[in-house]
Order: C-alpha cells, then structure tokens, then sequence
C-alpha cells in the first residue's frame, strides 16, 4: 500500500501514523493487499477530497463484507496537534458494508460517503466519538431506496486503539441503521441499543437490503424496557425553527411563548417523558434561541444565560405531552396558564444525502 503522497509524486520520507495503522491492519489481513484509494491533491491545498486515503479489505467471514478504514482523521506524518496525546482528531473510521454480490471492487457511494463525513469534521471541527449518531438526510447510498438512512459509531470490534508517534487512535466504525433504529437510540442510549443489536448485525455489518430490526417482537420489548428503565440519554435536539419571547403585563407574570418547528414535536414528545422524571434537563437548541425544560415541584420560565429555562411539574409536563401535536397552531398547557406553545409548519428539505449535525 502506497502512502498518498508517492501517489501523487510528492517526496516524504516518514508517515509513522500511516505506518502504524497499517500495522494494526496487518494484524487483521495479513495476506491481502487491500483496494487502495488515494487522493492526488489534499483537502488542505484545494482538492475536494480531504482525506488522502481509503482502503478496502473484502472478507468472507462471518458474513461477505468489505472493510473500510479511512487514512487522515489522525495525524499521518508530523505532529501538529497541540495534545500529545491525541493524534490530530484522535480517530479513523472504519465501515463494513455487506458484499452478498462477491463484487471485484467496493461500491463508489461508499467512499464518497466517507468523504463527506470527513468533510463534515474538518469544516466544523466537530470530532465524531463512540455514541454519536446522525442522519444522512436519506439513503446513506446516493441513489438507493434503502431503509438505511442513519449512521452510529461504536469502536471496531476486530481493531482496538493504537498509540502511534504522534498519539492514540481509536477505530470508530459506522454502523448503518433505519429511522426507526436511530429514534430507539434517542429513546434510550446509542451504545446499549447497538447491545442489543449486535447479535443480528455480526462485526456491526451494514446492510442495505434489511429492513428495521424492530419488527421484530422481542428485540422492540427489550428496548421499551430499557429506556422505561434508565430513560433517555439524549439531552439535546437541533431544529432549525426555534424562538421564544416574553410579554410584560402589569403587576402579573409575563405571557412566554415558544414557537418550534412541527418536525421535531414528536421528538420532543417523546423525549421530555423520558428525561424528565429521571431527573435530566432536556434542550432544544436553534441556530438563534435555546430552550431548556426541566422538571420542577412549580411551573415557570426565566431567562437564563442567553436562553430560557422553563420548569414543569407533573401535571403540566402530562398536559404538555397529552396537548401539543406536530399540526401548526397554539398550544396551551394545563396548570401553566402562562405560557403557550406555538407549533409553526416545517418546510420538508429534499432528500440529498447530505449529511445533518451530529448528535452524542
């Protein structure tokens, strides 16, 4: 395997970080030579590719898959990262997408996917980690019907973190999910409903072709036990429409309104009972406002630090759930005659591919 720049004809005479993950993959593949794809000019110097290199091992066992793994999320040839325990964003990632075809080559959408999320890390600045999730905005392969239209991470089964010269390396596959799949995580953890996964989708192996696993009886009981056990460990959602104002009356408390956009009301629904009475805030954030509930013995909403937070008892939080609907309109809550819930209608966005905030 070439490194990207004698690809590209340029001289450099050390890459220990791409050595050292090539040696964690030698551990795993040690008699095959991978599909090897390099860029010729690098995100940093006005290529539209960021990462410089992308390799594919096929694999039979357990089930016919290719393995991805990506070369430039660490830190490949000098240390510049100011931790030195962190080798650039600590990461590479890694995707196994089933192959019952036994192709010759790995499928374009797929590198071009891993592109992107690199895309994504490198202009925001946001690491992905174990436990994150986002959405594709539709099929994770362009130009598929798939039921697969999210991703999680969790660490590569088959390759543990690595110290290299310029610092430690988790492996963080992805791991292909359905809607469905991705809105049980939000109801109660990314890492333990992938437990629960992991016995149907051997070394985390995406398949385009399955449908969602909750149609299956058992698996679906044993997720609405645990997240009515332990609750939800998501305490925030994004929305692009959020905003929330105060009218001063005389002598009285003000009239708060909050206005959300229709398309996260059933998140929201969903989420407040499952964070609430464990004793967790719960956030809803937008690119100009952030509303925080939580749960309290009396009803109230106060500026706070830019936002507001908002307070339920028992009888408000049930009114709010009974009451609100993802149908545009005013809302009003029960025992909380102050304040009103505005739901405003949601443009739908075209189903790109693009890729949304990632959520952990």
């Amino acid at each position: 395997m070439q490194h990207p720049e004698a690809e590209s004809g340029a001289a450099q005479d050390r890459a220990p970080g791409w050595d050292a993950i090539n040696h964690a993959l030698n551990r795993i593949y040690p008699r095959q030579a991978p599909k090897h794809y390099g860029t010729l000019i690098g995100f940093a110097l006005g290529g539209a590719d960021p990462l410089p290199g992308i390799s594919a091992y096929k694999r039979i066992t357990p089930v016919p898959h290719w393995h991805f793994v990506t070369y430039g999320f660490s830190e490949l040839y000098e240390k510049e990262s100011d931790d030195p325990q962190v080798s650039g964003y600590g990461f590479e990632l890694t995707f196994r997408l089933a192959d019952p075809d036994d192709s010759e080559e790995p499928p374009t959408w797929a590198l071009n996917f891993l592109q992107n999320l690199a895309r994504y890390v490198f202009e925001s600045g946001h690491p992905f980690h174990a436990g994150h999730y986002l959405n594709a905005n539709g099929p994770i392969a362009a130009d598929s019907d798939s039921a697969i239209r999210s991703v999680a991470f969790v660490l590569d089964p088959e390759l543990p973190p690595i110290d290299t010269e310029n610092g430690r390396v988790e492996f963080l596959q992805m791991v292909g999910l359905t809607n469905e799949e991705e809105f049980a995580l939000k109801r109660w953890s990314t890492l333990k409903v992938l437990d629960v996964f992991q016995d149907y989708l051997p070394l985390w192996t995406t398949d385009l072709e399955r449908g969602s696993l909750l149609a299956d009886s058992d698996i679906a009981a044993r997720l609405a036990e645990g997240s009515a056990r332990d609750g939800s460990s998501v305490g925030m959602i994004y929305t692009d429409q959020l905003a929330w104002e105060q009218h001063k009356r005389l002598l009285r408390a003000p009239i708060t309104e909050v206005s959300i956009g229709a398309r996260q009301i059933g998140e929201l629904l969903a989420l407040l009972p499952l964070r609430l009475p464990f004793g967790h805030a719960f956030n809803v954030v937008g690119p100009d406002a952030r509303v925080t509930f939580e749960a309290g013995t009396h009803n109230s909403a106060e500026p706070v630090d830019g936002g507001l937070r908002v307070r339920l008892d028992d009888r408000a939080l049930r009114s709010m759930i009974s009451r609100l609907r993802a149908q545009e309109g005013v809302y009003e809550v029960e025992g909380f005659p102050t304040l009103r819930m505005q739901v405003r209608k949601t443009e739908i966005r075209a189903q790109d591919g693009s890729v949304e905030r990632v959520i952990g």
